[in-house]
Formats: C-alpha cells, sequence, structure tokens
C-alpha cells in the first residue's frame, strides 16, 4: 500500500470517528457530560418531522395597525388642542380608518389646520363647518402613511417573534413570511403548546397612568346605566364604552377594566378604574425585565430596569404624584394600581398582579423584546408528532 493511499485511508478514518463523536449524544443521551460540552456541544437538531412540534400560520392584523396609528395620532392631537384651552368631543365614527372630532367653535379649525400642517404631517384632515352647528373634523391617515405601515407591520413583527422565540429556548425554529401578511412558525420540540401560543400572540402594549381617583364618580352605576340604554354591552369594546359615557366622564379621562385574581380561590374579576387619559410612560422604555419572588404571598412578579431616560421621567412622575396611584396598564387591561409613596430614583419598576411563574417568565420576555405594532390571529394550528419523519425514513429504506 503506498503513503498516498494510506493518508486518504487514515483521513477517511478521522472523519467517520470524528462524525460519530458529534453524534452520540444525540443517540446515547448518557454520554458524559464532558463529551457534550467539549466534542460535540450541539449534537444533532432534529426538525419538526423527527421530533414533533407545532406548525402555526399567524396572520397580522395590518387594519387594526392602521388603526392603532390613527388613534395614537388623535389622541396625541386631541392632547394638544386641550393645551390650547380648545376642548374636542370624539363621535362616533362607523368607519375605524377615520376619526371624527367635535369642535366648539369655528375659531378652533385654524388652530387644528395649523397644528396637524406643523406636528401631524401623516394626517389628512377634512372640515365640514355649517352655519349653525358645531363644526366637525374628520382626519384620516395619507396613503403614504398607510403604506408604510402595511410594508413594515408584517417584518417588524416576524422580528419580534423570532426575539421572543429565540428567548424561549426553542431549538432550530422556522419562522418566514408568508404572502402580505403571514408568519409561518415551526416549533420542533415543543412540550407546551399553549404556553408558546399565548408568549407569540400576545401584542404587550405596556402604559403606566395616573388613577383619577378624585373623580367623585359612581362608575358602576354609570356603567349599568350604559348598558340599560343599549349604549354598551359587556364584552363589547372599551372605546365603546368611552364613547357612551364621554359625556358624563370628567374631562381627559377613560374607563379601563382591572384585573383581580382572588390569592384563595384564583377565580378572576374585572373592576372598572377611571384613569386620567395621558400615557405617562411607555414599554419603550424598559431596559431589562426579570421574574422576582416577593410580597405578602411570595408570589412572582416582574422587575422592570428602565433606561437613562426613562428612569429620569418615572422619578419625575412618581416625584409629582405622591400619594396618588399609578396604574400599570398592559394590552388595555390595568394589571395593577399602587399608590406612589415617595419619590422613586433608580430606574426601578415591578408589575405585580397574581401571576404564575409561567405568566411572569413570558410577560418579564414580551417586554424584554418589545411590542408588537398590531395583534396576531392564529389562523391554522397544527401539531406534528414525530412519526411523520419516521415514514419517511422507512420508506427510504424499503425503496427500490
Amino acid at each position: 500500500m503506498n503513503t498516498s493511499l494510506k493518508v486518504k485511508l487514515g483521513l477517511l478514518i478521522t472523519l467517520i470517528l470524528f462524525a460519530l463523536m458529534v453524534l452520540v449524544p444525540s443517540f446515547y443521551p448518557g454520554a458524559p457530560s464532558w463529551w457534550k460540552k467539549y466534542l460535540a456541544p450541539g449534537g444533532l437538531k432534529l426538525g419538526l418531522d423527527l421530533q414533533g412540534g407545532m406548525h402555526l400560520v399567524l396572520r397580522v392584523d395590518l387594519d387594526k395597525a392602521i388603526e392603532n396609528s390613527l388613534d395614537l395620532a388623535a389622541s396625541d392631537l386631541k392632547e394638544g388642542l386641550a393645551e390650547k384651552n380648545i376642548h374636542a368631543v370624539r363621535m362616533e365614527s362607523p368607519d375605524p380608518h377615520q376619526v371624527t372630532f367635535t369642535l366648539p367653535n369655528t375659531g378652533a379649525v385654524d388652530t387644528v389646520n395649523k397644528i396637524i400642517k406643523d406636528d401631524f404631517p401623516n394626517l389628512n384632515i377634512t372640515v365640514d363647518a355649517q352655519a349653525g352647528s358645531f363644526p366637525k373634523i374628520t382626519l384620516k391617515l395619507t396613503k403614504d402613511e398607510i403604506d408604510f405601515i402595511k410594508k413594515n407591520a408584517v417584518n417588524q413583527s416576524l422580528e419580534i417573534i423570532r426575539n421572543r422565540i429565540d428567548q424561549f429556548g426553542v431549538a432550530e425554529p422556522v419562522i418566514l413570511r408568508q404572502g402580505e401578511n403571514e408568519i409561518v412558525v415551526q416549533l420542533p420540540g415543543v412540550k407546551d403548546p399553549k404556553r408558546a401560543m399565548g408568549l407569540i400572540g400576545q401584542t404587550a402594549q405596556l402604559e403606566f397612568k395616573l388613577v383619577a381617583d378624585d373623580s367623585g364618580i359612581d362608575l358602576q352605576k354609570l356603567i349599568d346605566q350604559a348598558i340599560k340604554a343599549g349604549q354598551w354591552k359587556p364584552g363589547e369594546s372599551r372605546k365603546k364604552l368611552n364613547l357612551a359615557l364621554q359625556a358624563r366622564l370628567p374631562k381627559g379621562t377613560e374607563v379601563y377594566f382591572q384585573r383581580i385574581v382572588d390569592n384563595k380561590t384564583k377565580k378572576e374579576r374585572r373592576v372598572p378604574i377611571l384613569l386620567k387619559s395621558p400615557v405617562l410612560m411607555t414599554g419603550e422604555m424598559v431596559k431589562n425585565a426579570q421574574v422576582r419572588i416577593g410580597g405578602s404571598f411570595n408570589e412572582p412578579y416582574v422587575s422592570l430596569d428602565l433606561t437613562g431616560r426613562g428612569g429620569k421621567i418615572f422619578g419625575d412622575i412618581t416625584a409629582k404624584n405622591v400619594d396618588k396611584r399609578l396604574a400599570i396598564v398592559l394590552d388595555d387591561v390595568v394589571r395593577s394600581a399602587p399608590v406612589i409613596r415617595e419619590k422613586i430614583l433608580g430606574g426601578k419598576a415591578q408589575i405585580s398582579g397574581s401571576f404564575t411563574h409561567a405568566e411572569a417568565t413570558d410577560l418579564a420576555i414580551v417586554l424584554r423584546v418589545g411590542a408588537l405594532p398590531a395583534p396576531v390571529e392564529i389562523i391554522q394550528n397544527l401539531t406534528v408528532g414525530a412519526s411523520l419523519g419516521q415514514d419517511s425514513i422507512n420508506k427510504g429504506l424499503t425503496s427500490g
């Protein structure tokens, strides 16, 4: 045997031995820990067909993304007008892609036009000022703004979902865009499908608002009157309820619902609470979120580390509102509303609310990664068994 052939055989044997060393941990779970750590840290990654898992198709609600952007711009405009002592009343609109305000007088129209021109270039305005009636303005997003939202909402959602799944700890996930507004997600080896779906689909819009404890109104009585008059039904949107009650609520306030869980029975109920409309701080100012254990019942809560700017804003908020309640709102639901006892420095806050450890962990993940720009709907959910891959292997061995 010549030298060249010996070298080739030696190289071939070395490669075969190396391949076996890498594959052993995948087929023999009892391999020594040092082997897994140094010789084959990754092992063989099994796909969906070989180890089973979840196959999801998500649809991003682009209409809701457009509606949310318009809603936010309309709220900012209303607050800007209030600073100039112009009280604009929002009217119920049959078209979710437009917002209508009634103004107190025709003189306010010029002010509105100037504010929109200077601060809201993404809005189109239509004015209806008829003699003998209050002037109305109708707002819509510009075509360029709508096109921008449609183009970016799905891509942004895809990246946020990818980051959430990476922190959830799924190996070798498949996440890709499909068509105009769909995202395909494959999660091999997932053991808790319900938890995975909750983590993926949660919008996670976090806001901090003050509680309007000094309003002096019976909120439950007003809601009962709205139900009796047929203006709102339990289960309908919070926006519809606020439109029905806006003439009877103090200026600059909104009705929310607080989630309260009984520590003994674990039963959940939702209690109406009146908040002041201005958003004092959002989840964009959260730098990190971790699960901690504490409180009177040693329950899990989410500890927040704020950005430098967020820490300063939070310090100012707490300094100006000592002995007032600060509501922490997640996806339009108040999770807690603690009393501010003193100015809080150091850029730290916490969210409590009778969480399980898994709920607190998943909330921390979505707050670290960021909120989805629009709701996502799971339109296809398949649980795939590992038998699919085994069938393919068997057919491959017996073919030919």
